[in-house]
């Protein structure tokens, strides 16, 4: 195994020049992308539509080709999940990647092409170990087992041919990778699959928890749930007396640090590594490069083009959409993407900030739906997620899950507030000082929700609910939505999602 992993590490080491040369040349590579892409659709259906092959630069086309949100674009991805191609990308489309996003009832299918799948998807995991070699040149990587948790796969229910398949976009991926990936990873593709993640769970523990496990990739939530089981089944204490050799948690969908503390517990190694990735069903669009910093990557040549919406700008008719160029550090953006998989200046609903421009760096801020200013507090996900990690290190507590809404004014004498229901794996030392360190930290990092705390004038101190383990759970399972990639929305301007997991504590 030593020789194969010195081969493994050299062979993903190799890719770095590539990487290096976005990093060093992101616009140039960037023009080359967008004009790979006009070129290559400008006679499907959309490219007929929008006159592609009269586009010769960036003003072009987005005076011709307009911003679409799911709604926009969804006739042309239902033609071709009826078996129609050439409408969206001019390849055949046999995938598609079945997005939810949070709990919302009311499913998205993304196409997935096979240059998005190898230019971007398996590109994009073949970058994730490239820069994870080169940052830890005596990994031990290849010498063991991946195990992957990922979705399930059901056949399209818009073909009557069943020519082609959806499931969330870790089980395409899962289902096409090459014999030499498949030999890597655990558990067997039947168990990874299966759809009903209870018996799913069950099956995964008994057939990975004797294998030499190195890395794993997953959601931070079914992680620990697989974990756990094993633990209980093989009476350990951690993981570590299971899988000695564990030394990496490649994650991503949702933000790690409220999960910080309970992986330290889990796996108990100053030597284990976590590194972050933005894989999405539209793409992937970043990758942890640094070792001491929580940063993504850009990454630029996946055959993805990027347009950025300021959050000023948002709610405007016709927005003011910028190019990678023009970007300002530290200002909230909604990211616009044109791929490889027929998507065209669609929005995908996510928020960045950028943290540097040389090379392009960036943190998810949050998602455009997801937010709380009913009052004028602007309070984004990424505000929470810092106001609930201090206050759970600041109290030793475990954060398994949360949502927060906003409670109304209810007659004249009353005031308004934010309102959390937060699931912890171990309760704050304090309750009371867990709700200050939140209320002070959101206060800090968000001038707008200060204003509005200010001397309780518009909104009074949260009221938080800290509920036990399993509740999301049970909220996600009456809702058909456990499992996968569906994720708890984390802020919602509305209280629909929130009185229904009060109506089950």
């Amino acid at each position: 195994m030593e020789v194969i992993n010195t081969f493994m590490t050299w062979v993903f080491k190799n890719r770095i020049g590539q990487i290096e040369n976005f990093m060093h040349h992101p616009i140039a590579v960037q023009t080359q992308v967008f004009e790979d892409l006009i070129e290559k659709a400008k006679r499907t259906e959309i490219g007929r539509k929008f006159h592609f092959s009269d586009i010769k630069n960036h003003r072009d086309f987005a005076s011709q080709v307009p911003i679409h949100d799911y709604e926009q674009i969804k006739p042309y991805i239902e033609k071709t999940m009826r078996g129609e191609q050439n409408v969206l990308w001019p390849t055949d489309i046999y995938w598609f990647s079945k997005s939810s996003g949070t709990t919302g009832s009311r499913s998205k299918y993304i196409p997935v092409s096979q240059e998005s799948l190898e230019d971007c998807h398996f590109k994009g995991g073949k970058d994730m170990l490239s820069l994870y070699v080169n940052n830890y040149p005596d990994t031990k990587l290849f010498t063991g087992k991946s195990l992957s948790i990922g979705g399930s796969l059901a056949n399209n229910p818009l073909d009557a041919e069943n020519d082609s398949q959806v499931g969330d976009i870790s089980a395409v991926i899962m289902h096409n990778l090459p014999l030499w990936a498949q030999f890597a990873r655990t558990p067997s593709l039947d168990v990874a699959l299966m759809s009903e993640w209870e018996s799913k769970i069950e099956r995964m523990a008994y057939e990975v928890m004797d294998e030499n496990v190195v890395s794993i990739s997953g959601v931070p939530t079914w992680t620990v749930v697989l974990i756990r089981r094993i633990l209980e089944i093989k009476k350990a204490k951690n993981i570590l007396e299971v899988w000695p050799n564990l030394e990496v948690f490649f994650h991503g969908a949702v933000a790690f640090g409220p999960y910080r503390n309970l992986f330290a517990e889990l796996i108990p190694s100053p030597k284990m590594h976590y590194v972050e990735t933005y894989n999405a069903s539209e793409g992937f669009f970043g990758i942890q490069d640094q070792k001491d910093s929580d940063e993504l990557l850009l990454m630029l040549d996946y055959g993805i083009f990027y347009e950025f919406i300021p959050m000023e700008e948002w709610e405007k008719e016709n927005p003011k959409v910028i190019t990678l160029g023009d970007v300002e550090i530290g200002k909230n953006y909604a990211m616009v993407i044109s791929t490889n998989g027929g998507l065209w200046r669609y929005k995908i609903g996510d928020t960045v900030k950028f943290t540097h421009t040389s090379p392009y760096r960036f943190r998810i801020s949050g998602r455009t739906k997801h937010f709380i200013n009913a009052f004028g507090e602007e309070v984004i996900v990424e505000n929470a997620e810092q106001a609930i990690q201090k206050a759970a290190e600041s109290t030793g507590a475990i954060i398994l899950n949360f949502t927060a809404a906003p409670v109304y004014f209810g007659d004249s004498k009353s005031k308004a507030a934010h309102e959390w229901v937060i699931e912890f794996g171990r309760m704050p030392s304090d309750r009371a000082v867990f709700s200050t360190i939140l209320d002070d930290t959101l206060r800090a990092v968000n001038s707008d929700y200060d204003a509005k705390r200010y001397k309780d004038l518009a909104l009074v101190a949260p009221k938080i609910h800290f509920a036990e383990e399993g509740l999301f759970e049970k909220w996600l399972k009456s809702k058909g939505k456990l499992g996968g990639q569906n994720k708890v929305p984390r802020l919602s301007n509305n209280r629909e999602y929130i009185e229904e997991v009060l109506g089950m504590m």
